[in-house]
This record gives structure tokens, C-alpha cells and sequence, in this order.
């Protein structure tokens, strides 16, 4: 369930228009500076953090020179040194959880703000830990059928035999689940059998998920997480309900 959903929130993302697809790139661009930063220096085949990054950057179409670009820049300022990373936990309508990851030079900024997204939801902010506990840290790879020329036993073998722990079969995409620790080694062997991903990333997978039903939770749920989309401080934001 949680891969076919996914799959079909991956592909309306990538479908946005140019200015969303600005605000992605700026959120990415974030993302190189510290990893070069913080994962030992420009060169990805040293930086491990760094290439799951660039993978990031390239699924969502983001063009080789600006990718370069942007290391080149993280490497001559060190513009990676300002950031850092703040977790914040809530709920949204209905119980549902929400976490949130962001890379911010402004902390007071960056906590008003993803307050704000919460309270316009009619949700609140929690305090470290409330909902996390509902969620699985996995490494997630999303494999489009249509894309894919490999035969499904086949790329399930390539999967489990590079490391990972589960693959999944859905409708129209292939879900491939691994630990944390093994996400970037599974992601570059069946980079290099040249399987295109839709998606491959660390993510947060909810153990359940909470449906809703009023009118009002679908409004106020979805005007926290535009809310939320819309911050260029916010790169990442996990939560259970069932789209």
C-alpha cells in the first residue's frame, strides 16, 4: 500500500510546474552543501552521502550542471557550514501524524513557520518523539514498471542479493525496503545494472495509517502539508494518512 501511493505522489510532484520544481532544486541545492560538508568533501565516489544526493537530484530532474554547480559552490564557500538539521513532531486532523525534517540557517524563523503550518491545519506541534515512534526509518526504492525491462523475480533477486530487506510488488511500480545502513550500497548496485528508480531515498514509513473522512480534516490537513511544501527550510515531511 504504502509503495502504490507513493508511487502515485512521486509522479504528481514530478509533474509540477516550474516555479514548485524551483523550490525542489533550492531544497536540493541545500542538501549538496551539506553532505559535501558533512560527508568528507566534493568527490562522490569518496562521499557516500553525497552520491545518495545526487541520485535525490537527478530523479527529480534536476540538470547535471546545476548539480555540479552547487558542489562546486559547497566546496569553494563551505556554504554547508550555516545549516542545520531540526526534527519537529505533531498532528494534524484526526490524530494523524506528522513529522517534519528541515535544513535551516534561522532556527526562530524556521519554528515559527512550521508552527504556523500546523496551527492553520488546525493540528499542533508535539514535542520530540510523540509520533516518530509510529513511523519505520527505512531506505526506499521506487522502481516504475513502465520504465523497468528487468523481469520481476529477476530484480527482486538483484535487490535481495545486494542487501535488502523486503521487495514489493504493486500495481504499477516496484517498492524495494532497506535498512538505513544498506540504502546507498542496494541503491548503487542496481544503479549500476541500470535500473532507473523513480525514487530512492531514507525515509520515514508509517507503521498504520489514519483515513479521513470530513470534508474539513481532508482542508485542514492538506493546507499544513502546502504549507509545509511551500518553506524552503522544510525538506522532508513524513506522515499516516491514508492520500
Amino acid at each position: 500500500m504504502s509503495g502504490h501511493s507513493k508511487f502515485a505522489n512521486i509522479k504528481h510532484k514530478k509533474e509540477k510546474n516550474d516555479a514548485a520544481k524551483g523550490k525542489i532544486f533550492t531544497k536540493i541545492g541545500r542538501e549538496l552543501a551539506v553532505a559535501v560538508k558533512e560527508g568528507g568533501g566534493p568527490d562522490p565516489t569518496s562521499n557516500s552521502r553525497l552520491r545518495d544526493v545526487i541520485a535525490k537530484a537527478k530523479s527529480n530532474n534536476m540538470p547535471n550542471d546545476t548539480i555540479e554547480r552547487n558542489i562546486k559552490k559547497a566546496a569553494g564557500e563551505g556554504s554547508g557550514d550555516n545549516y542545520e538539521h531540526i526534527t519537529y513532531e505533531g498532528y494534524g486532523p484526526n490524530g494523524t501524524a506528522i513529522i517534519v525534517r528541515t535544513l535551516t540557517d534561522n532556527k526562530n524563523r524556521t519554528a515559527s513557520n512550521v508552527r504556523n503550518a500546523f496551527t492553520k491545519g488546525s493540528g499542533n506541534v508535539g514535542t520530540p518523539g510523540c509520533v516518530s515512534f509510529m513511523f519505520d526509518e527505512k531506505g526506499q526504492i521506487i522502481v516504475d514498471k513502465e520504465e523497468c525491462d528487468m523481469d520481476a523475480d529477476e530484480l527482486m533477486m538483484l535487490a535481495l542479493d545486494s542487501g535488502a530487506e523486503d521487495f514489493v510488488d504493486n500495481d504499477d511500480s516496484y517498492e524495494i525496503l532497506t535498512t538505513p545502513e544498506d540504502f546507498s550500497d542496494v541503491r548503487l548496485k542496481l544503479e549500476e545494472a541500470g535500473i532507473a528508480m523513480v525514487n530512492a531515498e531514507v525515509t520515514m514509513i508509517p507503521q498504520t495509517y489514519v483515513e479521513l473522512t470530513e470534508e474539513e480534516d481532508l482542508k485542514n490537513i492538506q493546507k499544513t502539508l502546502d504549507l509545509l511544501e511551500e518553506d524552503d527550510d522544510v525538506q522532508d515531511v513524513y506522515h499516516n494518512w491514508d492520500e
